[in-house]
């Protein structure tokens, strides 16, 4: 029976210490809320700098097959390339799942973007779903930085 104790023991102790510290608070859902609202307004503004400034020098985003942008400075330039041509707008942003372990937020969006031609031509609604990793980042206008995304299509609504 000692034994047994011993081992139970054991066992106990040995997978809390290798499990996950899930951080949820409210004051990091507000702080995360702002950074995510700030990323939108900044796509909004035509802000390049500023949308290149609130993701990762080393992000990487996978838009599906072969389109996939590496690189803060990659980010910046694809944004100021739209943004050049195009007006941008947040129409949707349903999160649908967001969750906080250590410094680390994992993220599950709904969103549309409406964008609308600079020369006059008709807008069009591009509708996703996302999955994003940001991290906590002192370097970060926010304090969070985009690290990691995927978009795929949404479902129907």
């Amino acid at each position: 029976m000692k034994k047994i104790f011993q081992l139970a023991a054991i066992l106990f102790l040995s997978a809390n210490a290798f499990s996950q510290e899930m951080t949820d608070t409210v004051a990091l859902r507000q702080s995360l809320d702002k950074a995510t609202a700030a990323i939108r307004k900044a796509f909004e503004n035509g802000d390049a700098v500023l949308v290149g400034q609130l993701h990762s020098p080393n992000v990487i985003k996978y838009f599906g097959g072969n389109n996939v942008v590496v690189g803060r400075d990659e980010v910046e330039k694809q944004a100021r390339d739209w943004f050049q041509g195009s007006k941008v707008e947040f129409i949707e942003n349903t999160v649908e799942n967001t969750v906080f372990v250590g410094n680390i937020a994992i993220q599950t969006v709904i969103f549309s973007i409406k964008t609308t031609p600079k020369n006059g031509g008709k807008s069009s609604i591009g509708r996703g779903r996302s999955m994003v990793i940001y991290i906590q980042d002192k370097t970060s206008p926010t304090g969070w930085l985009s690290f990691r995304e995927i978009a795929q299509e949404a479902p129907p609504k």
